[in-house]
């Protein structure tokens, strides 16, 4: 996969490739006992490297962007810029053409929770301004026709391109309740295969993550699995339902599992799920149910409140649920230890326009809850 991949070697291989999946070999099951209480500067260390090796991947971009213009732009200085973007159209190899195409899709997606893709939300919010400027007739003349009006819609607009721009990307969340004198078994059987089929080229698919739950419901694991749209999903799950080992595979989990439950999911456009990165500490997933019809609103609280908790949090991904448990949102963070999580939630409060989400997203929750997760050996995002 051709995106989030433009981080250096150095320290963090995995970071460079999307291809969410290592070759860890099995330990045992990882848990809360395995953090220590002072490692919190070595959490936050890592964490700096990582963010500086983003942005250091993102200003490389930047320069190659600018050496591709610069080498297409006509070389008339008279010209005037129409004429020159009229040039560039009709004069640039398709080649330069494809490799701007796709560095565009690297910038965009090239990120972390804490960290913002701004070019990739200009071109959204210019997006939507064109498409609305293009309304005609009696009836959107009518519906958008006052100032007040003309602005609802672009908001309306806005939200709907941002929540729905990233769907290159399905995600899977699955959830396994395992009977807790299995859990070692479970860990060697699952440890085994998942990271063997996110390896394998032919089932185009990436393991973000797996997780086992520490606080919250126990002896539950947790797994996020991306695919390349709907159809990369079913093009997945055939491809690794047909391999030779699958039988024995499933035969053996249904013996060790007393509950399964996936949803699939969709990344929030002002929230890219990280790269594969070893920051160490543990996690949290906060589960959101919200009453329906408001996912808009949240989306949009919420890509203004990220602004704030990224000063003081580590943020891993965001997704809202389109199949399976309906109007659900989940939200995962990355933290040193429970202390640190105390911490930095409690420096939240202290950042300019959080508590302003926290007041205007409260109302729209119908329940919540939070899981502390503690990351499998194999896991690429830990």
């Amino acid at each position: 996969m051709l995106t989030r991949r433009l981080l250096p070697s150095p320290k963090y291989p995995s970071a460079l490739l999307r291809t969410f999946s290592t070759s860890t070999p099995y330990q045992k099951t990882p848990s809360l006992a395995d953090i220590t209480p002072n490692g919190a500067a070595a959490f936050d260390a890592r964490q700096k490297e990582f963010r500086d090796s983003v942005k250091t991947a993102q200003r490389a971009k930047e320069q190659q962007d600018s050496q591709l213009v610069n080498t297409s732009t006509p070389a008339s200085p008279s010209a005037s810029t129409s004429a020159s973007s009229s040039s560039f159209t009709n004069a640039a190899p398709a080649q330069e053409k494809n490799n701007a195409s796709i560095a565009s899709d690297i910038a965009s997606k090239l990120s972390l929770g804490s960290l913002s893709t701004h070019s990739a939300e200009q071109a959204r919010e210019s997006t939507s301004q064109h498409e609305t400027s293009k309304r005609k007739g009696a009836l959107s003349s009518l519906i958008y026709g006052t100032k007040e009006g003309q602005q609802m819609d672009q908001d309306i607009e806005k939200s709907f391109s941002q929540v729905l721009a990233r769907g290159k990307y399905v995600h899977s969340i699955v959830f396994h309740q395992v009977k807790p004198d299995k859990v070692d078994e479970y860990t060697k059987l699952v440890g085994d295969w998942y990271p063997r089929m996110a390896s394998l080229e032919e089932n185009h698919v990436h393991l973000v993550g797996s997780w086992r739950t520490e606080v919250g419901d126990c002896d539950s694991f947790v797994h996020i699995w991306e695919y390349q749209r709907y159809h990369g999903y079913h093009a997945s799950l055939h491809s690794i339902a047909s391999h030779p080992e699958f039988p024995a595979f499933d035969t053996h989990l249904k013996k060790l599992i007393t509950h399964k439950e996936t949803s699939l999911m969709q990344e929030f456009s002002f929230w890219p799920t990280t790269p594969p990165r070893k920051l160490g500490g543990l996690f949290e997933l906060r589960s959101y149910t919200l009453h329906p019809g408001n996912l808009l609103e949240w989306e949009t609280h919420w890509r203004k409140g990220l602004k704030a908790r990224r000063e003081v949090m580590e943020g891993v991904g965001a997704w809202f649920v389109q199949v399976g448990d309906l109007n659900t949102v989940h939200h995962l963070w990355q933290f040193a230890d429970l202390e640190e999580r105390k911490a930095r939630r409690e420096l939240s409060w202290g950042v300019e326009g959080w508590g302003d989400t926290v007041h205007k997203t409260v109302p729209l929750i119908q329940k919540m809850r939070s899981r502390v997760l503690i990351p499998m050996p194999w896991s690429p995002v830990a």
